[in-house]
This record gives structure tokens, sequence and C-alpha cells, in this order.
């Protein structure tokens, strides 16, 4: 009996170490076959989403068969006193509101010789989200509210075409010597003309003058002095600020004929800048004097007729 079991002492440790030297592979086996893994995944690459972004257009909304306008309380008060934000703004007739304009002044006993401003708001849109860029204009007006001309510097290195420039009206005639009198104000004007030859060394003024500086946008760059004198001498400047026209049109003391003949040359000479293809360009008037309220006021008849129909 004490002899099989001192072999049986014998067997059990071989068989033990047989038994994890076996199992010494799977093991080395399996972490072969986790790190393989681990080596051949790739990381999946995020997709950024981009997000387009939705304009919405304003829809204009269509009140003619409405028994009231959208948002307000009824077309036309039927009280005398009423609150005026709950309804829309009355729209006058042109020669209407200068009237107005005029019995306001009596009432407040302000100067009669007071400004008449016009206010424009425009459409500068094209098309392919493209727009018109503000810009500046210089007209002449039927009907001057300005007895004095306006002074002119002209800079030209040229002694004839300075000579030529003082003979049609300039207040100052000269080359690149002006400008250290213009930047201690020495000299000032109304508007600078210049020639092509001289604008690299009138740089030092830009900052001075800003928009007055001589730009051939605005017709005050040129060759021909006498041509750009006679505009500019009598002209009567705007320009467009975002989407407005704010502008001096006359004064309150000028017969109502001559204020409607300059409203309809500035309203004229704004709808030119836009192409009538594209739809009209001024979507709304308002003409005030300096102490009155705004008042608004009808333009179609004096639209080309190619916008009118757009």
């Amino acid at each position: 009996m004490a002899a099989p079991s001192r072999s049986l002492l014998r067997v059990l440790p071989r068989c033990q170490s047989l038994f994890f030297t076996c199992r010494a592979p799977s093991v080395s086996c399996s972490s072969l076959t986790v790190r393989s893994y681990a080596a051949t995944k790739q990381k999946e690459k995020k997709e950024e989403k981009v997000q387009e972004k939705v304009v919405k257009e304003k829809k204009k909304v269509d009140d003619k068969d409405r028994h009231k306008p959208y948002g307000l309380t009824y077309w036309a008060p039927v009280d005398d006193v009423y609150m005026v934000r709950y309804y829309p703004k009355p729209v006058y007739e042109t020669p209407v509101a200068i009237e107005m304009l005029k019995n306001f002044q009596k009432l407040d006993f302000s100067p009669e010789n007071q400004p008449v401003y016009i206010n424009l708001r425009l459409d500068m849109k094209l098309e392919k989200k493209k727009k018109v860029d503000p810009f500046v204009s210089t007209i002449h007006l039927p009907h001057p509210f300005r007895s004095d001309n306006n002074r002119i510097v002209v800079f030209t290195e040229n002694p004839d075409q300075a000579r030529i420039a003082m003979e049609n009206g300039a207040t100052v005639a000269g080359g690149a010597e002006l400008i250290d009198k213009i930047l201690v104000d020495e000299i000032t004007a109304d508007f600078y003309l210049a020639e092509p030859d001289i604008l690299q060394k009138l740089l030092p003024l830009k900052n001075k003058l800003r928009k007055k500086f001589p730009k051939s946008k605005r017709g005050s760059v040129g060759i021909n002095i006498p041509r750009m004198l006679a505009l500019f001498k009598t002209g009567h400047e705007y320009m467009v600020e975002d989407i407005h026209v704010n502008t001096q049109v006359a004064t309150l003391d000028m017969p109502k004929e001559c204020i409607l003949e300059n409203i309809h040359a500035i309203v004229k000479d704004v709808a030119s800048h836009k192409p009538a293809e594209f739809g009209p360009f001024i979507d709304r008037a308002i003409i005030c004097s300096r102490s009155s309220e705004g008042l608004h006021i009808k333009i179609d008849e004096w639209l080309p007729q190619e916008e009118k129909k757009a």
C-alpha cells in the first residue's frame, strides 16, 4: 500500500508541471490576439455637419382686402384725439404737405426762412445678394436756396490752370504748398477739386478732409477745371448714409412751386442710381421743417414708369 502511494506522489508534480506548461501558450496567444486587435483598430473620424443658414425673407403683407391694417386698429381714426401708433401713417400729396408745413410755422411762431428737409429710404438690393453701393451726388437745383456760392479749393501745379480756376470762381488755387495751411485750418472750403497728377501729393490731407477728399467718383477729380467749378460752385451735394438720404431741399419761405421742383429734382436724381428693372429704389419719403413733425408724402408720379410697374 505504501508503494502505490509513493508512486502517485511522484506522478502528481509532473502532471502539474505539464498542466502549467500547456496553459502558458494559450495565455500568450490570447495576449497576442488582444495586441494585434488593438494595433489594427482605427479611430473613426467625426463628420462635421455644416448647418446651412436659412435666410428668412420678410414677406410684405397685402392689406388691401383686409378690414384693418395688419397689427393696427383701423385704417383711419374716427375721433379727434387718438393714439398715433395704433393707426397707419397718413400719406399726403406733396403740395398739401408743403402747405401744412407753412401752417405749422405760423402756429409755432418759428422763423420763416427755416430749412426744409427730405428723408428718403432706399431699397439698395439688386440680384444674387448684390446691392447698390452708397453714393454721393452733386446736382443743380432748379431754385437754389443759398444766396452765396460754395467755397472751392482747386489743387493744380500748373500756373495757367490755377489762373483759369481763379477766373472761374475758385476761392483758392495752388499746389502742394496749400497742404500745411489746410491742416492748420487756415484755409477751409465746401469742396476740394484736384487734377489727377497731384493726387499722390495730397494723401496727407486724406484724414483731414475725409469725405471731402477729391475723388473721381464724386466728379471732383478731372482736367476740365472750368466744368468742375460750374458744377460745384452752385451745386447741391447729398449722400447716402446706410439706406437713407437726408438732405435740405429748400427754405420754408420759398414759394410752394419752387419747393416742389427742388424735391422733384432730388427724387429724380436719386432714382437714377438704380436700374429700373430691379424694382423701385425709393421706399418712403418724408419732408419736414426744422421745427415741425415729419410728413409722409407721395412721390410715385415722379418716379420712372418702369419702376412704377415693377
